[in-house]
Order: structure tokens, then sequence, then C-alpha cells
């Protein structure tokens, strides 16, 4: 059993095929050459391969469970170049995001480096960049798997996904252009912030992908128990991608920069974060004037304020409890599905898939 490293590494591989297959298809295309440090290369290699990689390994270690067995090498790459669209789609927050929003929202650093916005040689063009590498995703996706008989559920999953993304960036960045605290509420956080721009994406498209990869069908009878397998894992997965959301918040607020690769920003943009919705429901009326009076404004001083209230909330408790109580409900949610005998190849859900994503996310802490 390879260790985590070498299970990266062997992703990683991969990676450089694709990358080098993808340069040389710009060359063919005769495109004019940008200075190196804006190049389509250097576009790839700084923003795609320096995250966790988690979306995307978990296409393969999900096709592996529901195999039930190790990947030959021709599967295992067919299987990686999924994961890697899934990366590319990441480093523009699935098709345009990850540069827009790191315009929109100001952002400084990006997994710990300067966003690719902020190069000298790249500046706006990072959003045409973006386009690019959203164009890679289908080039890929039709060089090789146009043939399978689930070619066409590829295309329909990353089109939903950056679909539910773009609607998940529209209600954040909606939040941003007025300062007004009463408009914000954990249901709608939990409805349309957190269903929209983590869930689908992060947790249901990997699963998903994996699902068709292995000819897991709409609908399946185990045990004498019809199992609507897609609606089953959506009905889980998006509790779960509720859950990473709830992470990324408490993290903004409570991580260092050095530990989470990013500047938090959520107090200073306004978002409507997890946070924020916790601390309005506790708060006492003078907290929530505390709130109001400093909340969404661009300057230091009111966020280390509106940070010492969250403190004095106890909002790491809160959020301690939060997370138990999280992990218990989607544990009680995966007991639901059937469990198939050992040694039946793909066609059904397993649970270990979802405990995998579960257990990936769970005291996570970047």
């Amino acid at each position: 059993m390879p260790n985590p490293q070498q299970r990266r590494n062997k992703f990683e591989d991969v990676f450089i095929r694709i990358r080098d297959e993808l340069i040389e298809r710009m060359k063919a295309e005769k495109m004019p050459r940008k200075p190196s440090s804006g190049s389509i290369a250097h576009n790839l290699d700084y923003n795609v391969p320096e995250g966790k990689l988690n979306r995307g390994m978990s296409v393969v270690d999900s096709v592996e469970i529901l195999r039930g067995r190790q990947l030959s090498d021709d599967e295992y790459f067919n299987t990686a170049v999924l994961g890697w669209c899934i990366e590319l789609s990441s480093s523009v927050a699935i098709c345009l995001l990850l540069v827009a929003d790191d315009i929109m929202d100001q952002s400084i650093l990006r997994r710990g480096k300067p966003c690719w916005y902020k190069l000298e040689a790249v500046e706006n063009i990072a959003i045409n960049d973006s386009m690019m590498v959203e164009g890679a995703i289908y080039h890929l996706l039709k060089k090789y798997f146009r043939f399978e008989t689930y070619y066409v559920h590829l295309l329909e999953l990353f089109h939903e996904a950056a679909y539910q993304t773009e609607m998940g960036q529209l209600v954040d960045l909606i939040t941003t252009l007025d300062v007004d605290l009463s408009k914000f509420s954990l249901e709608k956080f939990a409805c349309l912030h957190a269903q929209y721009k983590a869930a689908y994406y992060s947790c249901y498209l990997p699963v998903a992908l994996a699902m068709r990869v292995c000819g897991v069908p709409e609908t399946y009878t185990l045990n004498g128990q019809t199992i609507e397998s897609y609606k089953l894992a959506l009905s889980i997965l998006l509790p779960l991608g509720e859950y990473g959301q709830v992470q990324d918040d408490f993290l903004d607020y409570a991580g260092a920069p050095e530990q989470i690769g990013k500047i938090g920003t959520d107090i200073v943009d306004n978002k409507c974060s997890w946070c924020v919705n916790i601390a309005l429901s506790v708060a006492t009326p003078e907290q929530r004037k505390v709130l109001d009076e400093n909340y969404g404004q661009k300057d230091a001083g009111k966020e280390t304020t509106v940070k010492a209230l969250y403190d004095e909330l106890r909002l790491r408790e809160i959020y301690a409890v939060y997370e138990e109580s999280a992990k218990e409900r989607i544990d009680k949610l995966i007991q639901q599905i059937p469990e198939p005998e050992a040694g039946i190849d793909g066609g059904v859900l397993r649970r270990a898939v979802f405990t995998s994503s579960l257990n990936k996310l769970y005291k996570r802490t970047k």
C-alpha cells in the first residue's frame, strides 16, 4: 500500500504528461509566445499542481474503491486525467472563477504565493488565461473519453459543476455589494452559499465522475431495495460539502496564512460566512452593534475588532461542537447505503467512497 506522498507523486506524474501535451497543442496552433513568466507552461505549473489535490485524487480513490481492486496502469492514467481535469478547473475555480475571484476579492495570496493576476507579466491577462485552462479541460475529455459510453455524462457533470459554482459566486458577490448584516442568515448560507459554492464541485463532482467511469447506473436493485444511486450520493455529498464550506470559513478566521495558504479576507470583504452568521445568531444587542459598525470594512483595525468579538463569542468552541455533530450526521447518512458483497467490480455504491471523502475533511487544518 503506497503512502500518501507516494500516491501524490504518482498522481503528479500524470500531470507532467498532460501538461506537456497541452503545451505542444498550443505550439501547434502557432500562438504568439508570451514572456516565459506568463506562458501557458508557467500558467499550468503555477496554478494547477500546488494545492492539496484532494478533489482530483478523490476520483482515483473512488474508482479504486468502487472497483474493489487496484487499477491497471491504463485505468489509473485515464482516471487520473479526470482528476486533473477537476484540478485544472480548480485553478480557475471551476471555469474562470479562481482568478476572477482573486481579482474581485483583491486577494493577495493563493496557495501560499502571490495570486496569478498579481504577477507583472500577467495582470489582467489572467482572465483569458483562465479561459484557456477551461478549454484544456474539454480538450482532455475529448481526447481520452470521447469513445466511452459515459462521455456525455462527463461533459454534463463538468458543465453542471461550472453552473452551480458560478451561481455560488454570484451569491457571494451580491452579498459584498452592500454592507447590511440583516440580509445574512444561516439558512441563506446553507441553502445558497455553501451548496452552490462548495458542495457540488468539491464533493459531488469527484465521486459522480468515478461512478460514471465504474458504470454505476441511475438506479439498481440490491437485496430487494431499489437504489437511486446519484440522488443518494448527492444527498450525502451536499451536506458533506456544506461541512467543507463551514471549515473554509472557520479557517479564514482562525487559520494562519502559512497554514491555510492565503490571507483570510472574509471579514473585510463582507462575506456571508458561517462565522458571521453564527456570531449574529448568538450576539447580544451590544455585540451586534459592534458587528454592524466593523464588519465588511476595508480596515485592519476593524477586522481585528471583529475577530476579537468572535473570540469573545467562543466561535472556536462552537465550531468544535459543530464539527462533531456534522461528522455524526454524515456518518448516519452513509450507513443508509446498502453494502454489496465483496468482489463486485463496479456498478454499485460502496460506503467506503463516502467515508473516504468524510475522513479527508474531518479535523482538516488547511
